[in-house]
């Protein structure tokens, strides 16, 4: 079983979300990338750039497939992990830590439309199905 940590939301495409003061900090979920395998390259948006809920925001690379990452929260781009372009691997190694992707300034704060872990860990269960 995935790793699905409590501190966090999720959304059904797999990106999880951590509250970081007026921040949004969103990542790939361990189950994302344990289903990608291992990652070789990522796309990540330009600083500044904004997106809405459901837009897609970055892309993933495996040796497997492609994959869109679709922002789980309407804002602002304020930071991207520049780490990942030379070593994606890390969204491997540590997905909830040094693998996460993006910080946005969200527009609304609105997490409702998030997925608890019990609900995300929900989720998982059904596709293993």
């Amino acid at each position: 079983m995935s790793s699905v940590p409590k501190a966090l939301k999720y959304s059904k495409t797999h990106e999880w979300v951590r509250q970081d003061d007026d921040m949004v900090t969103i990542g790939i979920t361990d189950h994302a990338q344990t289903m990608l395998g291992d990652l070789v390259y990522v796309e990540l948006p330009e600083i500044e750039n904004s997106f809405e809920l459901g837009q897609e925001c970055a892309v993933v690379e495996s040796v497997k497939a492609a994959a869109d990452i679709y922002c789980p929260i309407s804002g602002e781009i304020v930071e991207i992990n520049e780490l990942l372009l030379d070593n994606p691997q890390l969204i491997n190694e540590d997905p909830y830590g040094k693998g996460w992707l993006v910080r946005i300034r969200p527009f609304d704060n609105d997490m409702s439309q998030l997925l608890s872990p019990e609900e995300y860990s929900k989720v998982v269960a059904s596709e293993a199905h």
